[in-house]
């Protein structure tokens, strides 16, 4: 049988026009967002370089950073820069310039700008000023270590970087412990064992990880396993100390403390007529996680108000 092959359609207008794929129009005062690669260069999208080829100005997180790439591909551009500590002054200088008719593109030292990176402030300003801020996609370490992980990827929670000290990222997984969706999150080499440690201890040994490091690059791997599981590989084996990493945690799966609570109490009520309410409290919060102390309080309170 002979097979007619047809051409592929563009998909859209703009692909059917040659002319269009130079889409910054010089008139329009824009700001760019644009995403560049993670490792591998050949992340780096032909509409990517158009555009940062196009503008008059790039803001880069460190222009020496962004300055390689851009010789790498032959680009010439005015490059300053946009990151934490000077980033509320530079916005105010972005703006003029995008007053005066000139476009500038956003770009941060690898993937896309504003995750776990600077430029909230800049974008925030250059919409409530009314120019346009369009986003150019590409390379970002959450979303392709979220794709290949085995972890459920129809709800997740990117909770970039735990802080520094012990006592702050355990409280900030506290209050994470019972979030639903795959938890997400960025990790330094010099803090990943302290960062497994504790999500062992807080979020429970027994969830599923899985850590990704060096995404695209040369030396890339992907740990699964539980949580302890993990935290022995990576202590076994120096080389997965090294480099950058994005953990990401199965989410929370049990009962919320709210439908626990609602349940201990249902369960007290049948239970306090059969058997002394010391001995009731403590089966019900071995059964449903509800701390002893506080059921035994509130069958007190309910005593008292003549409900129970």
């Amino acid at each position: 049988m002979t097979h007619k092959t047809q051409d592929a359609e563009p998909l859209d207008d703009q692909a059917a026009d040659p002319a269009a794929s130079r889409e910054h129009n010089k008139k329009t005062a824009a700001l760019y967002v644009v995403a560049t690669p993670i490792g591998n260069l050949d992340d780096f999208t032909d509409r990517a370089r158009n555009i940062l080829q196009q503008v008059d100005l790039i803001a880069a997180e460190d222009t020496r950073h962004t300055g390689r790439l851009l010789d790498h591909y032959g680009i010439r551009a005015r490059l300053v820069s946009l990151h934490d500590h000077n980033e509320s002054g530079r916005a105010t200088q972005l703006l003029s310039h995008l007053q005066a008719g000139a476009s500038v593109a956003l770009v941060s030292d690898a993937g896309t700008p504003l995750i776990s990176d600077p430029g909230f402030h800049l974008v925030q300003a250059v919409r409530e000023a009314g120019y346009p801020v369009v986003p150019v996609p590409g390379a970002c370490a959450l979303i392709a270590a979220l794709s290949v992980s085995g972890l459920p990827t129809d709800r997740f929670f990117f909770a970039g970087f735990l802080p520094a000290k012990d006592q702050a990222r355990r409280d900030q997984l506290q209050a994470l412990q019972q979030q639903q969706g795959t938890l997400v999150f960025y990790e330094s080499p010099h803090r990943i064992l302290d960062s497994l440690k504790a999500m062992a201890e807080v979020l429970g040994k027994e969830r599923r990880a899985c850590l990704g490091r060096e995404i695209t690059k040369r030396f890339e791997t992907f740990l699964s396993g539980r949580l302890d599981e993990l935290l022995q590989q990576v202590l076994s084996d120096a080389n997965q100390q090294k480099g950058e990493f994005v953990l990401l945690v199965e989410g929370f799966t049990g009962q919320s403390a709210d439908q626990a609570w609602v349940e201990a109490c249902r369960w007290l009520q049948e239970l306090q007529q059969e058997m002394p309410p010391s001995r009731a409290c403590a089966l019900v919060a071995r059964m449903t996680g509800v701390k002893k102390k506080a059921l035994y309080q509130w069958m007190l309170e309910q005593e008292a108000s003549g409900s129970a």
